[in-house]
């Protein structure tokens, strides 16, 4: 039997090549080892963006879009939209009772966003109950189908651990050993930095959407930053201080066009507008079949909808078996 693996993302519409190469390109790896469920995590999205919900459905259907479009492959993983399996809300009461408080306000994600939320004006008070209890909605999502393992890069896995401890406790209380403590599973994956050399982010303006035309890449990648010391085209270049372009050939370059790149430039005989605009034709054509594969989606939206009921309602079935489980070792009614 394979073991399995629950994972997911929160809608916040089109994806771009951060989600693609932090997260997505490693789903489509693991799901031909195990048993995946991939989750779009509309109840997540609630905990800060409660009150801006008009394009929460839209929102939804073009990440798995986008899922579909990379690569998930809804005959070997379980697509589901968070909020179309109850179940989940309903172990996250049960866990939600066993947590201690402290455990929860110890997350070290939950803290940055309650930051964040404080700094902006008027926004202190609206820390909501909901966005404290996110770490134990995590948890839930892990536990609905008792998951093996959890893929993560390395700065969440204090997210996992409290899972564990939860686990745990859960076990202990209930003089139980039916809930697994599940591992973290650590990404190889490439991160890619935004267009200005910052964290990539829609709300940054710095991204490069996987939906993206070949045309609207071809431009943005034109105002990556590069070597700042390099005034002229003659001037030689130095790839490793180049702060964007030439990270980016080491992501989507083979090691021939890794190598050629970095003696132009060191050499002086290929200009910054030209290797920009020589990336940007090897980013599309990374991107093309995907894209295809999108626009396919695009115009078959009730095909998106069939696969989202169906994985839905598969992620149910598995849900409610767990589910029955903690209600008699709950011993509720």
């Amino acid at each position: 039997m394979k073991q399995k693996i629950m994972s997911g993302m929160r809608p916040t519409g089109k994806l771009h090549l951060g989600h693609y190469l932090g997260v997505i390109d490693n789903w489509v790896k693991l799901q031909d080892e195990y048993d995946c469920y991939f989750s779009v995590a509309d109840w997540h999205a609630l905990t800060t963006k409660y009150d801006k919900t008009d394009d929460l459905r839209k929102d939804t259907l073009d990440v798995v879009m986008d899922w579909l479009a990379c690569g998930i492959d809804p005959n070997k993983a379980t697509i589901y939209v968070q909020s179309l399996v109850p179940e989940t809300a309903e172990l996250h009461i049960y866990l939600s009772m066993i947590t201690p408080q402290n455990w929860v306000e110890r997350d070290p994600t939950l803290k940055d966003m309650a930051k964040i939320l404080k700094s902006k004006e008027g926004m202190a008070s609206q820390i909501n109950y909901g966005l404290m209890g996110y770490p134990v909605l995590m948890t839930a999502d892990i536990l609905t189908f008792n998951a093996d393992l959890v893929p993560v890069g390395i700065d969440q896995v204090a997210h996992v651990e409290l899972t564990r401890d939860i686990v745990r406790r859960f076990n202990n209380i209930y003089n139980t050993d039916f809930f697994k403590e599940p591992q973290p599973k650590l990404n190889k994956c490439s991160l890619i930095c935004g267009l200005d050399g910052n964290k990539m982010g829609k709300s940054f303006h710095n991204d490069i959407k996987i939906s993206d035309t070949a045309e609207d890449t071809a431009k943005k990648v034109m105002t990556a930053i590069t070597d700042r010391s390099r005034i002229k085209k003659d001037d030689k270049g130095h790839p490793d201080e180049c702060e964007v372009a030439f990270k980016y050939w080491t992501i989507f370059g083979s090691e021939e066009e890794i190598n050629t790149t970095r003696c132009e430039c060191e050499n002086a005989t290929r200009g910054c507008a030209q290797c920009k605009r020589m990336l940007g034709e090897k980013i599309n054509e990374h991107l093309k079949e995907i894209r295809e594969r999108r626009t396919y989606y695009e115009q078959h939206p009730e095909e998106v909808e069939r696969i989202i009921k169906e994985g839905s309602e598969k992620a149910r079935v598995e849900a409610q078996k767990v589910l029955a489980e903690v209600r008699k070792l709950v011993k509720m009614y």
